[in-house]
């Protein structure tokens, strides 16, 4: 009896992951396709296809009780590790590389994006978290972004999906727009660098809209876009005191233990570690892999559990917003090379 007793606590565990083996196996299975079909098509890349993919399949996979733990763990608990894990790839000296002539374009425009997310999303009656998500996405890097504040804001999955989807939609015809645009006003390769850098979102997109430009347009481009990503840790620290002021009043009497999310903290150790050269250079390529893969996984997982009917009751309105802040940050990061003389 005894014996038997002393295993309870391993089948425990054993009998939570049998439960979440099959959606979690469903999400991996489709960032496999997705992959695939990324590297076919880099404009559109790995992680939009995997939520498109999981969106199409929602409609059989959520009756199906099942599958719902490892999906519920596969958008939550992988989505945060691939966070992490993005952490690997950015460093103090990425920063003071980048220069201090392309910081007041980066922060211009989040600024500005959050600020057009706030009041042009409020005019157009955009739920908060959905205007949030929508601003801190077009501010700073796409589905990372998203990933990281949407647990810290308490965001619903739906909303997740919504905001995913139009960002995606804008890097699509920031691939395709940019380049023409760059071209027209003689934009230099560093210029063009900044612009992608700045005003495209998802690394993959990035990379598409600056490789047409030019080499020197894309190393610059990468740079600026990984450093832009750490903007993740201060604008998730403000929401979540914004957060708590909200659910508890002016003074909240939360701690700063409880206050920053785990895995923001383990992102901000991973980068320091990488700063401090504990990570050798050798093992980027596949931490950055493994970043990208993981985030496809979960954006799988958010497409798989999204409600599709909740979307179309959402309506254009976030759309609009996403079109709105798109030009937003484009102008801006375009007038302040221009106002630094950087253009």
């Amino acid at each position: 009896m005894s014996d038997q007793r002393e295993l309870q606590p391993s089948s425990g565990l054993e009998s939570r992951g049998v439960r979440w083996l099959p959606g979690l196996g469903l999400a991996v299975a489709v960032a496999v396709v997705a992959t695939i079909v990324g590297r076919l098509v880099p404009i559109v890349g790995g992680p939009v296809t995997a939520f498109v993919l999981g969106v199409g399949l929602s409609r059989w996979v959520t009756p199906r009780a099942g599958l719902r733990p490892g999906i519920t763990m596969a958008s939550t608990t992988v989505l945060q590790v691939s966070v992490v894990v993005l952490g690997s790839q950015l460093s103090l000296g990425q920063i003071v590389r980048v220069g201090a002539d392309s910081l007041p374009v980066m922060v211009g425009t989040l600024a500005a994006a959050l600020s057009a997310a706030y009041w042009i999303g409020r005019r157009l009656g955009v739920s908060g978290n959905l205007r949030t998500l929508i601003g801190v996405g077009t501010g700073i890097c796409g589905a990372s972004a998203i990933a990281a504040v949407a647990p810290v804001i308490g965001a619903a999955s739906v909303e997740v999906a919504y905001a995913v989807s139009t960002i995606f939609a804008f890097n699509v015809m920031a691939v395709l727009v940019f380049p023409v645009v760059g071209h027209l006003l003689g934009l230099s390769q560093h210029a063009f660098g900044l612009f992608a850098g700045t005003a495209v979102n998802d690394m993959s997109s990035v990379v598409a809209t600056a490789t047409t430009y030019g080499s020197v347009a894309t190393s610059y481009a990468i740079v600026v876009k990984l450093t832009r990503t750490l903007f993740i840790i201060p604008i998730s620290l403000a929401l979540a005191v914004l957060t708590a002021r909200r659910t508890q009043g002016d003074r909240p009497t939360v701690r700063i233990s409880r206050l920053v999310p785990r895995f923001l903290l383990g992102f901000l150790i991973v980068a320091a570690a990488n700063t401090l050269g504990l990570i050798p250079g050798a093992a980027h390529p596949a931490l950055s892999q493994l970043s990208v893969f993981l985030i496809t996984v979960a954006l799988a997982a958010v497409g798989l559990s999204t409600d599709v009917a909740g979307l179309r009751r959402a309506g254009h309105r976030p759309l609009v917003l996403g079109g709105a802040l798109w030009i937003v940050v484009s102008l801006t990061s375009l007038g302040l090379q221009w106002l630094t003389g950087t253009l």
